[in-house]
């Protein structure tokens, strides 16, 4: 974590892709022979409650503890494969630019987050990625994982004091599965998007896909209070017919997913992209009459300098309807929302650091996708 930040928190998420075996389509796309783990969010929460979101939160101070050090490789980056330089007019997102070490952890942000997402995992969903020793190996066998209630204290105790993740991996002489997490994006909430208390959150994204079938979960009925396994197209439209809703993120990440209807085709090139980095994205809100349209960049209506603090007090809208803008635009990077239940994305540009676009899903009956 970097306690200089006034703005925003740093947070990190976990993607959980695994095999599922063969059963009819719910979806027009096809069989996909893989779901992922949602988590529906307390409605007492402080951020998109009543929300399904991938298991994640913030990171502590304990997720950047040199103590970590007993448990992880002595390579550079603990044994992770290192990440390529940015290509020209790039950058390193600043979660993972940030030097750690100024801030007082020996440990850098890409291991750190990943410490944090795999935590995060086990206290929301009680699901546990280890390796044993050091690592980099394969992954623990349930078998050797403690009796049922003996991991649901500990999941308590990690609730409570997020050093107690540490605590229970050297107990058990394993070493949570930072090799298994792969790089995948980097949001940060929208000026005039924060939650309770002007929350805002500068999260990693990464990707872990599972060879097995989906590991049991369970709510901990605090901060969740419901799990689902879905398949990318099947959990849209969940979210189409109002059965669940996600966050506008969330809703273009399975966007993203539904170009793979395989786990290992997934498995393959998240692994490969990952070493690409990623850059952080932070939408930008225009509001018009009949909704709103979440720009990212690139998009030909993105400003060049965006309000990242919100201090500029800078709020962007227009008399058009979102119908016209889509007519009259070329360049398209965003996310038009109707409604909580109602989003569409819609993107033309070349996707950068080798990463895939969306297909662009939508919830509405309009045209205006057609000419894309």
């Amino acid at each position: 974590m970097n306690p200089r930040l006034r703005h925003w928190r740093e947070a990190a998420t976990l993607l959980l892709a695994a095999g599922t075996p063969g059963r009819p389509p719910r979806s027009p796309l096809g069989p996909f022979d893989y779901e992922l783990l949602l988590l529906r969010r307390s409605s007492r929460s402080g951020f998109t409650p009543g929300a399904h979101v991938f298991p994640g939160g913030l990171a502590e101070p304990a997720d950047f503890s040199a103590e970590w050090l007993g448990l992880l490789p002595a390579s550079p980056h603990c044994g992770l494969r290192a990440v390529k330089p940015p290509p020209p007019g790039g950058s390193r997102a600043p979660l993972f630019a940030t030097d750690r070490e100024s801030l007082g952890s020996p440990l850098p942000g890409e291991v750190a987050f990943r410490i944090c997402a795999l935590r995060e995992t086990f206290e929301e969903a009680g699901i546990l990625l280890l390796v044993p020793g050091r690592g980099p190996a394969p992954p623990l066998p349930a078998e050797r994982l403690p009796p049922a209630a003996e991991l649901e204290e500990w999941r308590r105790r990690v609730r409570e004091d997020a050093s107690c993740f540490l605590r229970l991996c050297q107990h058990l002489g394993c070493a949570p599965n930072i090799w298994a997490l792969h790089e995948w994006s980097n949001w940060l909430t929208p000026v005039g998007r924060a939650g309770r208390g002007g929350r805002r959150y500068d999260t990693a994204f990464f990707l872990c896909c599972l060879e097995q079938r989906p590991p049991h979960a369970s709510q901990d009925d605090q901060e969740v209070t419901a799990v689902l396994w879905s398949s990318p197209p099947e959990a849209i439209e969940r979210f189409q017919s109002q059965e669940i809703w996600f966050p506008p993120p969330q809703f273009y990440e399975f966007c993203r997913l539904c170009n793979f209807s395989s786990l290992g085709e997934l498995q393959r090139f998240s692994s490969a992209r990952a070493l690409e980095g990623c850059e952080r994205w932070m939408p930008v809100m225009l509001s018009a009459p009949d909704g709103f349209i979440q720009l990212l960049p690139g998009d030909e209506l993105y400003p060049e300098d965006p309000d990242y603090t919100g201090e500029k007090k800078i709020s962007m809208s227009t008399d058009k309807k979102v119908e016209d803008l889509m007519k009259e635009g070329g360049i398209f990077h965003r996310i038009v929302i109707k409604n909580i239940n109602n989003l569409a994305v819609y993107v033309n540009i070349q996707a950068k650091y080798k990463h895939i676009n969306p297909l662009m899903m939508k919830c509405d009956n309009s045209d205006y996708n057609s000419r894309l």
